[in-house]
C-alpha cells in the first residue's frame, strides 16, 4: 500500500516516522521543504504536491494546523479523488468541517475517515498515541492493520465527524487541567512548599493525571517545551466551544479558558508555547516555579509495540440488546 502523507509539523512528522520506521511505502509533501528533504534522506519520496499524493498513493493521511489549511489541501487533492482512494484527516478539526470535506470525498467514490491522535507528541514519535477513527465499521476494520502502525490504542468512535468531537473534548479537558496544574504550582510555591516534593504529592494522588505527570514536568524544568503552542489550543478550545454552542450547553469554565489564553497570546504571542501560560501567574506573584530534576522535554520510554483495538466498556450489553 502506498501512502502519501501531507503535514510534517509537530504531530505528522513524528506519525509519518512511524510508518516510515515500520517499512510503509510513504510519499511525503509539507510547505518546508527543508522538512520534506529531511525524509527523503531517510528514504521517503518527496510529493510533488497533494494532487500528485491523491494520484499515486492508495491512502493520503492530512496533518495540518487548521480546518482552512485541510480544505485548501483538499481542494487540490479532489480531481484526483477515485474509486478506493481512502483520505485519512489526523488534524484536530472540526466536525462540520470534516464531514463536508469527507462528503466531496465519498461523492466521487473514495473513502474519508476522521481520525486524530491524542497523547502527546513524545507518544507520537514511538507510535505509542492514540488514535480515534470516525468512519463506517467496514471502513474501519480495513484501515485498522494500517492505524496500528502509527498509534497504540484504537478506538473506532462511530460515523465521521465523530473522531473530531471527541478529539476536541480531550483537548478541552487537558488544557483545563494545565491550567488547575499552573494554580496549583504557584499556590503551593507561594505557601511555601518545596516544589519537587509537590509534584510528587499530586503525582501519587487523587490529584494526579496525564498532564501533570508530563506538562508538569516541563513547566518546573523550565523549558516550558511540550511542542503544542497557544494558537493551537485557542483553536481546539474554540472548537469545543462550538459544539456546546450548536448543542445548547451553558458552559461557564470554557469562556474563561479561552480568555485566559487569548491574554496568553496577547502578551506571549501566538507560538508561544501552551505551557507558558503559567508565565501569568508568574508574573503576577512575582515566583518562578522551578525544580532542579524534570526533563526540558518528554522522552516516552514505552517500548514501541503494535497497536489494537480497544472496545468500549458496555459495548457487548449493547450489542446483544
Amino acid at each position: 500500500m502506498k501512502v502519501g502523507f501531507i503535514g510534517l509539523g509537530n504531530v505528522g512528522g513524528k506519525l509519518s516516522g512511524s510508518l516510515l520506521r515500520n517499512g510503509v511505502d510513504l510519499t511525503v509533501h509539507d510547505l518546508n521543504p527543508d522538512l520534506v528533504a529531511g525524509f527523503a534522506s531517510r528514504g521517503a519520496k518527496a510529493g510533488d504536491g497533494p494532487a500528485q499524493l491523491m494520484r499515486d498513493c492508495d491512502v493520503v493521511i492530512t496533518c495540518l494546523p487548521s480546518p482552512a489549511a485541510s480544505d485548501a489541501v483538499m481542494q487540490e487533492m479532489l480531481p484526483e479523488v477515485k474509486e478506493g482512494k481512502i483520505w485519512l484527516e489526523m488534524s484536530t478539526t472540526d466536525e462540520a468541517e470534516v464531514k463536508r470535506l469527507g462528503g466531496l470525498v465519498i461523492a466521487q467514490g473514495g473513502v474519508a475517515v476522521d481520525c486524530p491522535v491524542s497523547g502527546g507528541c513524545h507518544r507520537a514519535d514511538t507510535g505509542n498515541i492514540s488514535i480515534f477513527a470516525g468512519c463506517d465499521r467496514a471502513t474501519f476494520e480495513r484501515i485498522l492493520p494500517f492505524l496500528t502502525i502509527m498509534g497504540r490504542r484504537i478506538l473506532h468512535t462511530g460515523p465521521l465527524g465523530s473522531a473530531s468531537v471527541l478529539k476536541v473534548m480531550t483537548n478541552y479537558l487537558a488544557t483545563a487541567n494545565l491550567l488547575t496544574c499552573c494554580e496549583a504550582l504557584v499556590t503551593m510555591k507561594a505557601a511555601g512548599m518545596d516544589m519537587n516534593t509537590t509534584y510528587e504529592a499530586i503525582k501519587i494522588s487523587s490529584g494526579t493525571s496525564f498532564v501533570h505527570e508530563t506538562e508538569s514536568q516541563v513547566i518546573l524544568n523550565g523549558s516550558r517545551d511540550i511542542n503544542f503552542t497557544m494558537d493551537l489550543v485557542k483553536k481546539d478550545i474554540g472548537l469545543f466551544q462550538t459544539i456546546a454552542d450548536r448543542a445548547g450547553v451553558p458552559l461557564e469554565i470554557s469562556p474563561l479558558m479561552i480568555e485566559i489564553f487569548n491574554d496568553g497570546i496577547r502578551r506571549y504571542g501566538e507560538r508561544a508555547q501552551s505551557d507558558d501560560i503559567i508565565r501569568r501567574l508568574e508574573e503576577a506573584t512575582g515566583l518562578s516555579i522551578l525544580a532542579p530534576g524534570f526533563p526540558a522535554q518528554m522522552v516516552d520510554d514505552e517500548p514501541e509495540e503494535p497497536g489494537y483495538e480497544v472496545i468500549p466498556q458496555g459495548a457487548e450489553l449493547r450489542a446483544a440488546e
